[in-house]
Order: structure tokens, then C-alpha cells, then sequence
């Protein structure tokens, strides 16, 4: 006879992991389409500023390819230009888009506006691209401060909605911080990250464990096979 055995308590622990999986929260982090200023001008949280056409139907697009997830919330910058951005993934799932402060642009401070062939060739900008995290603009928010806004926000939000899939719109530099936070990649780095105009990022969370970047800057394909492994 064998004198191998399995003792009951350790099969029925084993059985009852593979009958409870760990909750898994997906945050897909989108960011606003194309303005009549993007890539021309520094915005900030100057208000008034819309979609261009273009960023219109890119918005129409992201909600289509959203299709086939299911999102429990939405949430979005309360900037006009995120605002018109979560219009559409809000009416194709019968959402309300919750205005959330912590996904807002940087605060620029006087750099708000600025013309973006001006102040590439100011002194600052090489700190900007180099060393961000030694950066404040003037009269405004510093690099850390901006990651720490937005990965708090995303902290709350992931838990209101633990083991759901929420979307988040949000700014281009907000999203590269909360990507780079996630994979423990320094903010001097940050700027390595590309966020274009409707892309979607996804991050995916589980109680004890790190984060998982599950997609950065996706612009083209379906989404409705996002999942942590």
C-alpha cells in the first residue's frame, strides 16, 4: 500500500482557492481626443476649450471599442474637453460620467496657454524632459504632486468598485504618471511613455499583489479581451 496520502484540510483549502478567485479591478484610463490646440498649445485647466472634429469621432470610436466590457462606472476629468470625451462611452453603456478632480490636467500656473514653440526653448524644458520630478511650474503643480493627485484618485476609485472594470478620463501627463507609478518605473521617466489623443491604458489590480499594466497607449483594436493572466 502507498503511504502517500492528502490530508482533507489541505484539499478542501485547495478546492476553495479554485472556487474563489481573487477580485480583480480593471481601471482603463482614456485619454480626451484631439483639440483645435493639441500639440500647438499648453491648456492646462484653462477653461473652454472642446473637441475638435476630430477628437468628436475619435471619442465615437473609444466607445466602440469599448464594446463587449462590461464597465461598472465612469468617471472623468471635469474639463469640457474630458467631459465630451465620456459623452459617448456614457451613452452607449447608460452611464452617468462622475466628475472626478483628482483625473484633471497638471496645473501649468503661468506656463497655462503658453505656445508650445516658445516654451520648448526655454531652459526649464530640458528639467521638464529630464528630471520632471525636480519640476514646478510656476504658480503651479509639481510633477510629484500630479502623480500623487492622480494615483489617489485611482486608489479610491478602484475601491468603489472593487473586482470591476471602470474607465477614467483623464490628460495625457496625468495617465503616463499613474502607468509609470504602476510599473514601479521612476517619474524621471515618465516622459519615455507615450498617451495619444483616445488611447486607452488598462491597469488591473488585486488585493496584495502589485499592479498589472495590461495595455499603455492603445488606439486601434478592441479592448474586449482585456484581462489580467
Amino acid at each position: 500500500m502507498s503511504n502517500k496520502h492528502t490530508e482533507p484540510s489541505e484539499q478542501t483549502g485547495t478546492e476553495a482557492s479554485e472556487k474563489t478567485p481573487t477580485p480583480v479591478t480593471t481601471i482603463l484610463l482614456v485619454r480626451h481626443g484631439q483639440t483645435p490646440t493639441t500639440g500647438k498649445v499648453l491648456p492646462g485647466r484653462a477653461a473652454g476649450l472642446h473637441l475638435a472634429d476630430a477628437g468628436r469621432a475619435q471619442a465615437a470610436l473609444v466607445a466602440e471599442r469599448l464594446a463587449g466590457i462590461e464597465i461598472a462606472a465612469l468617471y472623468c476629468s471635469p474639463l469640457e474637453r474630458t467631459v465630451e470625451t465620456a459623452a459617448p462611452i456614457a451613452e452607449a453603456f447608460g452611464l452617468e460620467a462622475i466628475h472626478e478632480p483628482g483625473l484633471l490636467e497638471c496645473d501649468f500656473g503661468e506656463w497655462t496657454g503658453g505656445e508650445l514653440s516658445e516654451l520648448y526653448t526655454r531652459p526649464e524644458w530640458a528639467t521638464i524632459q529630464r528630471a520632471p520630478s525636480t519640476f514646478r511650474f510656476p504658480g503651479g503643480e509639481s510633477f510629484p504632486e500630479m502623480q500623487y493627485r492622480i494615483v489617489s484618485a485611482i486608489d479610491r476609485i478602484r475601491t468603489a468598485h472593487e473586482g470591476k472594470t471602470v474607465v477614467c478620463v483623464s490628460h495625457a501627463d496625468p495617465i503616463k504618471a499613474a502607468v509609470a507609478y504602476a510599473l514601479g518605473t521612476h517619474l524621471d521617466l515618465f516622459q519615455r511613455i507615450v498617451v495619444s489623443p483616445c488611447s486607452v491604458s488598462a491597469i488591473a489590480f488585486a488585493p496584495g499583489q502589485a499592479p498589472v499594466v495590461l495595455t499603455v497607449n492603445s488606439a486601434s483594436s478592441s479592448l474586449s479581451e482585456l484581462k489580467a493572466s
